[in-house]
């Protein structure tokens, strides 16, 4: 039995789907522990191309148990068109194959309304939310105002807490932001066309993972975005409002006890970043524009064109500590193959000085960034399955970005396919 996190060492966007999706013929659960539909895995297999929203990367191997735990957030309207998407591509999804935890909080219908109100109201100091009610969710959850999904078995008291949380909802919704209120009757209808759809999946996740453990399986824990969109260490306030964090995956799994035993940081093998805040190596104009068309940048819930530029080294070292990294998936090596010379961030320059550390917040502006030069490689490398395949120049690009954040690059992945991959 052994037990694997895979997690984002960046801005998120690092391929976390595709390891996830290539790894998990290995394990017996998959498990979301944070975020929601506000980040998208791509995934792609014999089934499709598909961009998870809230399913786990599991969902495509028979046998393996997918898990949403207590730390998601719940929408169920989101959660059902994405199960008809996969379905409609002949992946099966049932209660033998999907639990959700009976103590994660439902996404509700305000928390989206609320989260593009608020993102108006800010107007050009906008956090750069994909406004699918992320930040209101969790801060009415720290509140202790939120439904369990457990409580949709309970419809007496499920009904009396609904209207004791719509009573104080629209207290801010037409006071603070002039907007028309919720009705008891919205709530019920869409309870009655969403939430109740999702019941066959409710379970005691906990006991389930427990009697796991118990029995020798084997769990991996997907988490949703990177380090530096973790609310407590990265780059806030642009960041989501969960811990991204791997140390947070048994709390957000509803199996505070168990143990993770590798934790594999997946790293774009150049910078990318949707959404708002600090983004020390950014490139601008025809340099970036190149590097995102060569990449396909955009954003696979929201569309939106990623902000690109070249590896961080200072940022991506930091997300490998936050995270506790034991092994490394370097991935998209292949996008890089247009370039006569692959650039690196190696340092930053702040207050005149030259840094490794990554900067508080609050600093993070005024950091410049210091960049090297390694020699390109000039030639299509995405049919390459072993490491001896890679040109010398390619693989001392892995080795100097190895040798510079101080964790293992075991996996590079050199195309979108679950094969195009070299494992180290």
């Amino acid at each position: 039995m052994s037990n694997c996190a895979v997690v984002g060492i960046n801005w998120g966007d690092e391929g976390k789907g595709r390891m996830v999706d290539l790894i998990t013929n290995k394990y017996d659960f998959v498990v979301r522990f944070q975020g929601g539909g506000n980040a998208g895995h791509t995934v792609i297999n014999e089934y499709g191309k598909f961009a998870l929203h809230l399913l786990p990367s599991g969902i495509f191997h028979k046998g393996v148990v997918n898990v949403l735990g207590n730390g998601v957030a719940l929408d169920p309207e989101n959660l059902m068109a994405e199960i008809q998407t996969v379905a409609e591509k002949g992946v099966t999804v049932d209660e033998r194959n999907l639990k959700i935890s009976d103590r994660a909080s439902l996404l509700l219908p305000w928390h989206r309304e609320l989260d593009a109100l608020e993102e108006a109201r800010l107007a050009d100091k906008k956090y750069g939310s994909t406004r699918q009610g992320i930040a209101p969710f969790y801060s009415d959850k720290y509140q202790k105002k939120t439904v369990l999904a457990g409580e949709l078995f309970y419809p007496d008291e499920l009904r009396r807490h609904l209207k004791d949380l719509l009573e104080w909802k629209n207290l801010t919704i037409q006071r603070v932001y002039g907007a028309e209120p919720h009705t008891m009757e919205e709530i019920e209808e869409w309870i009655e066309n969403y939430a109740n759809k999702i019941k066959p999946f409710i379970a005691d996740t906990g006991k389930l993972l427990r009697q796991a453990q118990a029995n020798g399986k084997s769990i991996m824990f997907e988490a949703q975005l990177g380090s530096l969109r973790d609310l407590d260490f990265g780059i806030v306030p642009y960041t989501t409002s969960s811990n991204t964090t791997a140390s947070y995956a048994p709390i957000g799994s509803g199996c505070p006890s168990v143990k993770i035993d590798e934790i594999i940081g997946v790293v774009k093998a150049y910078s990318t970043c949707v959404g708002e805040g600090p983004f020390t190596c950014e490139w601008f104009g025809e340099e970036a524009e190149k590097l995102r068309e060569a990449g396909g940048e955009y954003g696979a819930k929201t569309g939106r064109p990623r902000r690109v530029g070249p590896l961080d080294i200072v940022a991506t070292k930091y997300g490998v500590q936050v995270q506790a990294a034991t092994n490394i998936a370097l991935t998209k090596m292949d996008v890089l193959s247009y370039m006569d010379k692959i650039p690196v961030c190696t340092h930053y320059v702040l207050d005149g000085k030259q840094t490794d550390e990554f900067p508080f917040p609050a600093a993070l502006n005024d950091a410049k960034p210091v960049t090297e030069y390694l020699p390109g490689w000039k030639t299509d490398i995405s049919g390459c399955r072993k490491w001896e395949e890679l040109p010398k120049e390619a693989r001392d690009y892995v080795t100097f970005i190895e040798e510079r954040i101080g964790c293992h690059i075991g996996y590079v992945s050199v195309g979108p396919e679950r094969d195009s991959i070299i494992i180290r």
